[in-house]
């Protein structure tokens, strides 16, 4: 078999085999086939694209070319959460607890960010000492007897996904729904969840920008899932402006903690209450939608989701008083608040230009050894629909450096887009895809 015939039988528009596939995932992971061949065949891809068929066999090679995690000693059905990416995405920190709460084990295995402000684990690493380096048996353990745990991804989990994406991103070759579907659902099936929950975002602070594109990831996604046997569904929901009100790392888990007491901002509680439903069915923790929201909306309502988190903390080496007391976490030294220079009404709100003013700040990392400052970032006041008088405080910047401060407070500024006309809130769920189809709302 040849490297170049696959690159030109995909260049012509045909279909590639399983053999085909497996060949040149197998060897350009193993270093045998150069760079230069398998960009052309991307490109090809890019511009051919991929029936669902060879999107499943390609996912299937890359889970395969790596470490596979074995959860099978941990008791119950084992449901996992993606995210597609966004602005001031805390779900994790929320889902987690109040699902492990419900009965549900969590055993998640989360990364550090890149990008506007830390991953999970950062987040987490909020709290002092709190650690995600643990053995797998230890992992399974915290499971068992906590029902959750949060570790860090193997460097070793699907490696064939870590080379292409990284091959992907300096040809041009990033934005096919096939190749993406394949890259996300590959890291999900190789951590060992037997079923998934995809947050699929959809907006201005999105990879995917139009509704029409979020559906039709979601759907190749499920279609994956259901190919190797794991029960998936996609929740489309908006992400044209941040979620929630915190954007930061300590100040997103002081937000989380909020919402985990049921003081937390509508729509990320609303998020959180819908995803968390959905992994209630899929772990047969409930019968529907609707009695696993009740019981999420309970177990907040008793504070047993905040127990919960104390739990998952303090089993990773974590301080929970931080959870009772959030003065505990650092503070910025530069608190200073963002005026709006006229009234009218919030039309939109840039979540991108968001991102990247937290970014500014420290919040997050421009490149894999950069440095995160955990204190730092922004807190919004006013979201889209929102009337603000002039002189109010649209937000606030939290910041360790008054230059930085002076160019995040520019750009919050800039983000902004304020109008005389009354503007509508926007609907925060879109919609549901299974493998029974799409449901738009």
């Amino acid at each position: 078999m040849r490297m170049y015939d696959i690159i030109m039988k995909k260049r012509n528009g045909e279909e590639l085999t399983t053999e085909e596939i497996n060949f040149f995932v197998e060897e350009y992971t193993s270093g045998r086939i150069p760079d230069y061949q398998v960009s052309a065949l991307m490109m090809a891809i890019y511009f051919q694209k991929m029936n669902k068929r060879e999107t499943a066999e390609l996912t299937k090679a890359m889970v395969e070319s790596g470490e596979i995690i074995d959860l099978s000693p941990i008791e119950g059905i084992k449901v996992d959460k993606h995210s597609t990416g966004g602005v001031g995405d805390t779900t994790t920190l929320i889902l987690g607890p109040i699902v492990a709460a419900a009965g549900a084990p969590v055993a998640k295995m989360s990364g550090r960010g890149l990008g506007h402000t830390g991953g999970t684990i950062d987040k987490l690493e909020s709290f002092k000492g709190f650690s995600v380096d643990m053995s797998i048996e230890k992992f399974i353990e915290n499971v068992n007897k906590t029902k959750i745990a949060i570790g860090g991804q193997t460097a070793n989990l699907a490696p064939a996904d870590k080379k292409l994406y990284a091959l992907r991103d300096v040809t041009a070759t990033v934005d096919n729904i096939s190749l993406i579907a394949g890259s996300i659902m590959s890291k999900k099936i190789a951590s060992g969840a037997d079923a998934i929950v995809l947050d699929v975002k959809t907006g201005s602070g999105a990879f995917m920008k139009d509704e029409d594109s979020a559906f039709e990831l979601a759907k190749e996604m499920v279609d994956i899932g259901t190919s190797v046997g794991r029960n998936t569904i996609g929740v489309i929901t908006d992400m044209d402006q941040p979620l929630g009100y915190a954007i930061g790392n300590a100040l997103e888990v002081i937000e989380a903690i909020d919402t985990l007491k049921g003081e937390g901002p509508a729509d990320l509680t609303e998020l959180c209450l819908t995803l968390g439903s959905h992994m209630l069915v899929l772990g047969e923790r409930a019968e529907s939608a609707k009695e696993a929201k009740k019981i999420l909306e309970d177990i907040i309502a008793s504070g047993k989701g905040l127990e919960k988190l104390k739990e998952l903390v303090k089993s990773q080496g974590g301080d929970p008083a931080y959870v009772d007391d959030v003065s505990l976490f650092g503070k910025a030294r530069i608190i200073e608040p963002v005026v709006a220079s006229k009234a009218g009404f919030v039309k939109g709100i840039k979540a991108d230009d968001m991102g990247r003013a937290a970014l500014v700040l420290g919040a997050g990392r421009e490149t894999k050894d950069s440095e995160i400052d955990l204190t730092v970032g922004i807190v919004i006041h006013k979201k889209i629909g929102d009337f603000v008088k002039a002189g109010e405080s649209i937000a606030t910047i939290y910041a360790n450096d008054a230059e930085k401060q002076k160019t995040a407070t520019e750009m919050v500024l800039e983000a902004y887009e304020i109008t005389n006309e009354e503007i509508e809130a926007k609907q925060l769920i879109k919609g549901i895809v299974t493998k029974s189809g799409i449901e738009r709302f």
